[in-house]
């Protein structure tokens, strides 16, 4: 007597993409196998066939959550695309949130899956760049691995890096600024030597002008460049107090390392190849505008540096403001001094100048490179309104304010 076993049904769960897969070869050879023959292989519902089918000659007839995947989808792929292919999932709902989009993480996450998006993740580095001089003076550690600051120019953060291309090794520094994790300054050479990374500082020093703000902090490695009597004395020079990391840390400077690391994966790894030093400058310009005006960062609240900073000087009131330009206009010789009122937004080159000149006070010695000095300062987002003086003491502010 014979026992036939009954084969066991197993029900998998069909992906969208398996299903859109099957329905197109059953539009391929419906005219020779038939509809239903065909689905009984696969296996697919005729019912489910013929309602897509349905769906694809009238677009009318889709879901409400299928047209409403479509539009995300396409606003989802502009944020990708805007943001250098780079962000992940979480950035990119970051992103959409801040736009004014009603969605939910795990709908980014899945429409995501379904375009075969997915942001860069970074990696590991294989060659040294920190070379310790055991003959060289080596400041304190006065960070102790605290990467935090209360205000802009208070702890700035300096390392470099490398990338192969073409030409040889290219090595890339960077200053960052802890308050909004700012990138201040930037330099890209052919060689490791300590010129570079001072050129790195130097760029720093012009765009932020930290003179008489407070007491700045510079923090790096043990590197020989960093620690080189010619990059201290330009630090005590600008009246910048140096710290370094202590040996065998692998937190000692781990801020900067992050910033690295973001700069590797998200500029360097992309490419399969560099051909020249020109082309990593050109990128590494690009991806630092982008970083500091327009990548969201998790630690300071899912916005982009220049908007942290903008927003803690409206924070501040306009005497505090006042007080504290003022301030830093002591410390560098030349500069002009705010006196009379500060309001919040930007005010333009003209209207300063016209200002000054309707007061008499600073007359023809006021230039554009002085007002541009000013408005150069770290405080970008203030505008400096009143009467100002090429040098000498802060002017009284004015009594009917």
């Amino acid at each position: 007597m014979r026992f036939f076993a009954r084969r066991p049904v197993i029900l998998l769960r069909r992906s969208s993409t398996a299903a859109r897969r099957d329905e197109g070869f059953n539009d391929e050879h419906r005219d020779y196998y038939g509809v239903e023959p065909m689905c009984r292989v696969l296996p697919i519902a005729p019912s489910t066939y013929f309602a897509h089918a349905a769906t694809k000659a009238n677009t009318n007839l889709r879901s409400d959550r299928a047209k409403r995947d479509d539009t995300l989808s396409a606003e989802i792929r502009r944020v990708f695309d805007e943001n250098f292919h780079v962000y992940g999932i979480r950035k990119v709902w970051r992103q959409m949130q801040r736009e004014g989009f009603a969605i939910a993480r795990c709908m980014v996450e899945r429409l995501m899956k379904a375009m075969g998006v997915k942001g860069v993740i970074r990696g590991q580095e294989g060659i040294r760049t920190t070379i310790p001089d055991d003959q060289a003076y080596r400041p304190l550690d006065l960070v102790n691995r605290q990467f935090k600051a209360q205000r802009p120019n208070a702890l700035w953060v300096a390392d470099f890096t490398y990338v192969a291309t073409g030409q040889g090794f290219a090595y890339v520094a960077f200053v960052v600024d802890v308050y909004a994790r700012r990138i201040v300054g930037w330099k890209l050479s052919h060689s490791a030597k300590t010129d570079f990374v001072l050129d790195a500082l130097e760029q720093a020093l012009y765009a932020r002008k930290p003179y008489g703000t407070g007491p700045l902090i510079h923090h790096s490695d043990r590197g020989s460049q960093y620690v080189s009597i010619r990059y201290s004395e330009r630090l005590a020079e600008a009246g910048i107090e140096s710290s370094v990391g202590s040996v065998g840390d692998s937190y000692d400077n781990a801020l900067a390392e992050t910033i690295n690391g973001l700069y590797k994966a998200e500029v360097i790894y992309r490419r399969r190849s560099w051909r020249s030093h020109s082309e990593v400058e050109l990128a590494t310009l690009e991806w630092v505008d982008g970083f500091n005006h327009r990548r969201l960062l998790g630690p300071i609240g899912d916005i982009p540096p220049a908007e942290a900073e903008r927003l803690f000087w409206e924070t501040m009131n306009p005497p505090a403001i006042a007080a504290y330009l003022n301030q830093k206009a002591f410390g560098k010789p030349g500069a002009v001094h705010l006196s009379d009122r500060v309001s919040l937004g930007m005010g333009d080159e003209e209207s300063l100048q016209d200002t000054a000149g309707r007061r008499g006070r600073a007359g023809s010695r006021v230039g554009a490179t002085n007002l541009r000095s000013l408005r150069d300062q770290d405080c970008a987002g203030c505008s400096v309104q009143g009467s100002y003086a090429y040098s000498g003491e802060p002017l009284a502010e004015s009594s009917a304010e």
